[in-house]
């Protein structure tokens, strides 16, 4: 008897997975209302060039170079994440892209490097990504950074990118151990 009850339950289980699976399936083909006809998916927006100098002085401002283009016309804004060892990932900063850039574009994002800070023989890998009103990101660009005191900052290639300021890169840098957080090491200090 309790053999037949557990097949039965396994049974109605199974059949109603099945049901939920094809409903799910259903609705995946025909999004949006019913007797409408789907989108085509919208391109993402594309970084057709990108340079940045691969080293700066402490106190310097760090010029990154993006020239992008959107079929849709429909960029939002920038993606930057910089990963520094020792120190980890920072978090997002976004910069929202211009009126009247949202097509195409060229100009710098600009990185402010304290000088304050020890940040000599610093090195990092800043990434940026170019997100549009549809959620869809353009694919990275990796640039890598060494800050030393003994740098200058290169210039990019003559004529390829515009002098056209595109916004800052909203990250505060910092050294290996430095924590800002007040009190943090209070404990620790007679």
């Amino acid at each position: 008897m309790r053999r037949t009850r557990l097949e039965i339950f396994i049974l109605l289980w199974l059949i109603a997975g099945a049901g939920c699976a094809a409903a799910v399936k259903k609705n995946a083909e025909a999004p949006g209302q019913p007797g409408q006809a789907a989108k085509p998916p919208q391109a993402a927006a594309v970084i057709l060039q990108s340079y940045a100098s691969p080293q700066i002085a402490p106190g310097r401002t760090w010029k990154v170079y993006l020239k992008a283009s959107d079929a849709d016309g429909d960029m939002k804004e920038f993606v930057c994440v910089i990963h520094q060892p020792g120190v980890g990932t920072y978090p997002v900063s976004l910069t929202r892209i211009k009126e009247g850039n949202q097509k195409n574009l060229s100009g710098y994002l600009y990185l402010n490097v304290p000088s304050f800070r020890n940040l000599d023989f610093v090195e990092l890998t800043l990434t940026v990504q170019v997100k549009d009103r549809a959620g869809q990101f353009s694919e990275p660009v990796k640039f890598p950074l060494s800050i030393n005191s003994r740098y200058g900052q290169e210039l990019p290639p003559e004529g390829v990118f515009q002098e056209n300021d595109l916004g800052p890169i909203m990250i505060d840098l910092r050294a290996v151990g430095d924590d800002d957080r007040p009190g943090l090491f209070d404990r620790y200090r007679r």
